[in-house]
């Protein structure tokens, strides 16, 4: 972890000598040593973590102070060399860290102080901090890395341990974007965090997220296990709008329609399809689907078991999906006798799956049941004004 302060308390630890023989000595002229040449620097520099400590919990800053004196140069580096930043006071005096120690690190310590006279004294040491194990430590994924999507795509940051510190951990998320774009954080639950653009991204955008929580605390004796970053490409504004009234899906790339698509959405009032928002969240060129992943035993009348369902996009976690609905082609463009996903015929399915990329957009109008924030990558179904109340720094 290369950033960020960290709370330290501790023991004090007073640096030793270091000066030359006590003895007298003699200059190659013969001449006796001056008294200033025999006396060793009064300056003192102070340790708040002792030499050799062990197991020093993550949660502390390093802090140096001289006595008598003002430091020269302060170097404090890992085992392995990498630099540790600190900040020096405006009178050379004292000496903070200013990042996180890291799980298991072994940290070295060299510093040398001069008192009023210029006389100089050195001060090392070495510490190593404390090893978590993989219990006591959340791993940050991410949705996209490296990938081209819609225009629709939050960031999502996912943790594999509970998150309960959210704002600790928040202070450590950045997002940024080339063209910049106004956004904001917006916790979906304990184990996963969203970011959106006040609107739809710009088709081009670059966009990086560095997650520089390793060994930020988290909340309940866990801690962020490792820094991590991704980037994603926005593509191109493909934007869909389905009117689920007159059985139209209108096809958008960058506000240019590109084909009008007759479907059928979900028999009302059974199995009414959602209105608002919803992006796609995942791609699969056949999926089998069974009713009983939505509650609806397969042998029943409402039933179904359909392996090979081909174009399938989801947009919703709760089953709702865009496919290949050959079956239904009479009623695509005049009636709603899905169950809940929305069909098209095959011709038409494979066009828009080879159109479409995860992100992309469909928006839905035209029932009364709505879509929220949690139901896929549902981030768009609130003003962003609510949106950012979701910040664990609002």
């Amino acid at each position: 972890m290369l950033a960020s302060a960290l709370a330290i308390s501790g023991c004090s630890l007073t640096a030793g000598g270091g000066s030359d023989d006590a003895g007298a000595r003699t200059s190659s002229g013969g001449e006796a040593p001056s008294a200033q040449e025999e006396r060793e620097s009064a300056a003192v520099v102070v340790s708040n973590i002792r030499r050799g400590a062990q197991d020093v919990d993550l949660t502390r800053k390093l802090r140096l102070s001289v006595q008598d004196g003002t430091f020269e140069d302060v170097t404090v580096t890992t085992r392995r060399g990498e630099p540790v930043e600190g900040r020096l006071s405006a009178d050379k005096t004292r000496w903070v860290s200013q990042q996180l120690l890291t799980s298991g690190t072994r940290y070295r310590v060299a510093s040398t102080a001069v008192d009023a006279d210029g006389l100089a004294k050195t001060f090392d040491s070495g510490f190593r901090a404390r090893t978590l194990s993989l219990d006591e430590q959340t791993y940050p994924s991410f949705v996209g890395d490296g990938q081209t999507v819609g225009v629709g795509m939050p960031v999502i940051v996912r943790f594999d341990v509970p998150v309960s510190d959210k704002a600790a951990i928040e202070e450590h998320l950045q997002v940024t974007s080339k063209p910049a774009q106004v956004g904001s954080f917006h916790w979906i639950s304990d184990n996963e965090v969203h970011w959106r653009p006040r609107t739809y991204w710009k088709p081009g955008t670059q966009v990086d997220v560095t997650a520089d929580v390793g060994g930020v605390p988290a909340g309940n004796g866990i801690y962020g296990q490792v820094d991590r970053s991704m980037n994603m490409t926005i593509g191109s504004a493909m934007v869909s709008k389905v009117d689920m009234n007159s059985h139209q899906m209108k096809v958008f790339r960058d506000g240019r329609l590109l084909r009008t698509i007759p479907i059928t959405t979900g028999e009302q009032p059974k199995f009414t399809t959602r209105s608002g928002t919803k992006v796609i969240v995942e791609k699969f060129r056949q999926k089998r689907m069974n009713s009983e992943t939505v509650g609806i035993d397969p042998d029943s009348a409402d039933g179904y078991d359909i392996d090979d369902v081909e174009y399938a996009m989801r947009v919703t976690y709760s089953g709702e999906f865009i496919h290949a609905a050959p079956w239904s082609v009479g009623s695509q463009g005049s009636a709603n006798v899905s169950h809940g996903c929305t069909g098209m015929s095959t011709a038409d399915a494979g066009w828009l799956y080879e159109n479409s990329k995860v992100g992309d957009v469909v928006e839905y109008t035209g029932t009364d049941r709505g879509t929220d924030l949690t139901n896929g990558f549902g981030d768009w179904n609130t003003s962003f004004a609510d949106y950012k109340t979701g910040s664990a720094l609002s």
